[in-house]
Order: C-alpha cells, then sequence, then structure tokens
C-alpha cells in the first residue's frame, strides 16, 4: 500500500519511522511519503497561507500549493484522497477495514483555521474526523488513520492478533496478563493458567461482553 501524506509540518511524522509501521515501510510492505507543501508554493517567501475573506481570526491554508502538491504525487487521481477535517465522516474500525481495501491513499493535513474550500471541491474525495473535537491540525488524524489502516496490509501484523483485538468481533477485547503470576497482591486468572482451551476462551467472551457493556454498551445494540 501506499500512503502520500501533504503537510506543512512533516517533521511531525517521525513517529511513523519506528516500531511496527516504521519495519514495515523498511520491508517494503508500505511505502510511505511525507510530502512538504511549502516545497509546491510559488510565493517567492514560501508563503502557503493567508487571511480569510469575510474577515474572522486565524489564518486559512491557500489553494495553490495544496493544488500542486496534489497535482505532483497523484496526478492521474489514482488515490482515494481525503482530506482530515473535524466537520468529516467519523473514522471507525469500518472505515479501516474499507482504506484497507485501496491500494493508494492520500491523506491532507490542514492547519490554522482550515484550508481554501476549492481545494476540496477540486481534489478532494472525502472528508474524515477521528472523533467529535479540534485539534491544531490534521497530522495527528493522519497519523492514527496510517496507523490503524496499515495493520491490516498483509505482513504487517499476525492474522490472529487482528482476529481477536477489540472490535474485531463487535466487542472490546478481554483483560491480557503475562508474567509475574502475581503482581502487588493481584493474581492472574486461575482459568488462564489451566492450560483448558476451551475454559479459556469461555472466559475471555464472558471478559468481553462484561467491559462492552461497561464501556461502550453502544455496541451490543
Amino acid at each position: 500500500m501506499k500512503i502520500d501524506i501533504l503537510t506543512l509540518f512533516p517533521e511531525m511524522f517521525a513517529p511513523l519511522k519506528t516500531s511496527i509501521i516504521g519495519r514495515a515501510v523498511e520491508s517494503g510492505k508500505l511505502d510511505i511519503n511525507v510530502i512538504d507543501i511549502r516545497d509546491y508554493t510559488l510565493d517567492k517567501h514560501n508563503k502557503c497561507d493567508d487571511t480569510p475573506f469575510g474577515g474572522g481570526a486565524g489564518m486559512v491554508m491557500m489553494a495553490q500549493p495544496i493544488a500542486s502538491a496534489i497535482e505532483a504525487v497523484d496526478k492521474e487521481h489514482k488515490a482515494r484522497r481525503i482530506f482530515m477535517s473535524p466537520r468529516g465522516r467519523t473514522f471507525n474500525q469500518k472505515t479501516v477495514l474499507e482504506y484497507g481495501k485501496e491500494e493508494h491513499l492520500l491523506l491532507l493535513c490542514g492547519h490554522y483555521e482550515g484550508v481554501d474550500q476549492r481545494v476540496i471541491d477540486l481534489f478532494i474525495d472525502e472528508e474524515l474526523s477521528i472523533g467529535d473535537f479540534v485539534l491544531t491540525g490534521g497530522e495527528i488524524p493522519a497519523m492514527a488513520v496510517v496507523d490503524a489502516v496499515a495493520r491490516y496490509v498483509d505482513g504487517v501484523i499476525n492474522q490472529e492478533s487482528l482476529s481477536q483485538e477489540s472490535f474485531a468481533s463487535g466487542l472490546l477485547e478481554y483483560p491480557q496478563y503475562t508474567r509475574p503470576q502475581e503482581f502487588m497482591g493481584l493474581k492472574v486468572p486461575e482459568v488462564l493458567l489451566s492450560g483448558h482451551h476451551a475454559n479459556i476462551e469461555k472466559w475471555r467472551k464472558e471478559q468481553s461482553i462484561e467491559i462492552t457493556k461497561k464501556n461502550r454498551p453502544d455496541l451490543l445494540k
């Protein structure tokens, strides 16, 4: 899978070079490109934002640098182009699986008060939000999307892990334990030490249901 990320702050994406995602990139399973929008501005001072027409607080990212950057990396519009925006549809596990089927994603990160609407109208396929709150820019949401979607690229994560985690079955994941068997007076549940796989699976299912009832009862409807 190829993922292009357009941003004014490419240095924010250093975490994608580490851990599981970093190893997937190094092994060629993922192709992640972080594009600096400032490289495409025609302004001699590298300006990429200006005051909004009609007045208002803050600055708006200009259309030209973004449009030029998108055309440079996806001239034939083969990518699914996504603008990270608090007014977009909400990102969830269903969206993760949907995006996981794509060969090429392009993520546009807004900043300041947003981007010129004409860029969205002309170049963007959809707007996407990671929740009902506002951040200073689209960089953190873009990283969340990349991390979540990349896990479903073949070879990035063990398939057994994917099948047993939260949301995979419509429930939240059961509790996990490792050594030591007792920590600060709390012991690992005996069933997990029994070696009886059927009982372990039953216990895990019961725990998943209880945790889902407590934290996300809406998932049980």
